[in-house]
């Protein structure tokens, strides 16, 4: 994670985080994603600054930014045709992250079903992926 400046960078100046996230599923995770926090977002860049002990409005904040983080990756993972339920991805790569989150948020769903949904309904995508992080839920 890094908190930058986006008025700097080629992201919109008022945008409060950026995922970057790299194509290469066997690539290894810690050098495959990177959150970026626009310094100027005050909101965002608090609550992060706060993490550790946040108050109500930083939680607020992360739970909006991990959902969207969440769906970020989901959705990239997706639209890869590698991920497929079974892939052997190696431990600590980016396709074993993603392979683990997936598991995670949607237990008992195969990728396949997931992906159609994503491309049939995505606005239920969508939702069903704010129900299994559960959003803005200790609130």
């Amino acid at each position: 994670m890094a908190v930058i400046d986006f008025a700097k960078t080629s992201f919109p100046d008022g945008a409060g985080w950026h995922l970057q996230i790299g194509d290469n599923l066997d690539a290894a995770a810690m050098g495959a994603l990177l959150l970026l926090v626009n310094e100027r977002n005050k909101p965002a860049a608090t609550a992060f600054q706060n993490a550790s002990a946040p108050r109500q409005v930083d939680r607020l904040v992360l739970s909006a930014v991990y959902g969207d983080v969440a769906r970020v990756m989901i959705e990239h993972a997706l639209r890869k045709d590698d991920f497929v339920d079974g892939h052997p991805f190696p431990e600590e790569t980016l396709g074993a992250t993603l392979m683990a989150l997936f598991h995670r948020l949607f237990p008992g769903s195969s990728i396949n079903d997931v992906r159609l949904r994503l491309e049939h309904s995505p606005a239920l995508f969508t939702s069903d992926l704010q129900a299994a992080v559960k959003i803005f839920e200790d609130f």
